[in-house]
């Protein structure tokens, strides 16, 4: 079975929303080190609408030297969305047709690579607390942000998680990737 997981940047204060507010003098070689390293297991990419419409304006016309460009284009994307239609402009990009608990459920069944979902913090918590999502991990940067969407909130379910993984990079970031803990 295929493995689901989700990478957010991520404050001290745990804002994940709009990390280019805030990480831009802490991203190190080590961390785009550990952004390469897992860009190559995934070879499908799930999307929520808003972070597709925000991808897909952007990327498609970056430079095809940036290693997440060169990435993430050619890849496999299925986006959620209840309203957008095929067929999407962003190459390789289909919306799904079925609901998301579903269709991820699916994607793992198949035969493949890993399926990360991307910059999507709805659909990351979703397949969180549904179960689905296999790993989960915050680059956590040095920075209290101050505002902006946070990842987890009042009322959500009580979700035990394993520490998998740690590491920090000579700017202070840590990576931490966890696993349900069932």
């Amino acid at each position: 079975m295929r493995k689901v997981t989700a990478g957010l940047f991520h404050s001290v204060d745990g804002v994940v929303s709009d990390p280019f507010k805030f990480q831009f003098d802490s991203f190190d070689a080590e961390l785009g080190q550990g952004l390469s390293r897992m860009m190559e297991t995934v070879d499908t990419v799930v999307l929520g609408r808003v972070s597709y419409e925000e991808w897909a304006g952007y990327w498609p016309t970056a430079s095809a030297d940036e290693d997440f460009a060169g990435f993430i284009n050619p890849v496999e994307k299925f986006v959620a969305s209840k309203t957008l239609a095929d067929p999407l402009e962003w190459q390789n990009s289909t919306v799904m047709d079925a609901p998301l608990e579903d269709f991820v459920a699916g994607l793992k069944a198949r035969e493949g690579g890993e399926i990360a979902v991307c910059g999507s913090i709805s659909i990351t918590r979703q397949l969180l607390f549904a179960g689905l999502l296999d790993e989960l991990t915050l680059m956590t940067h040095p920075v209290v942000a101050g505002t902006g969407r946070r990842l987890f909130g009042d009322g959500d379910p009580l979700t035990r998680l394993v520490l998998a993984d740690q590491s920090r990079t000579s700017k202070g970031n840590v990576l931490s990737t966890y696993k349900r803990l069932d």
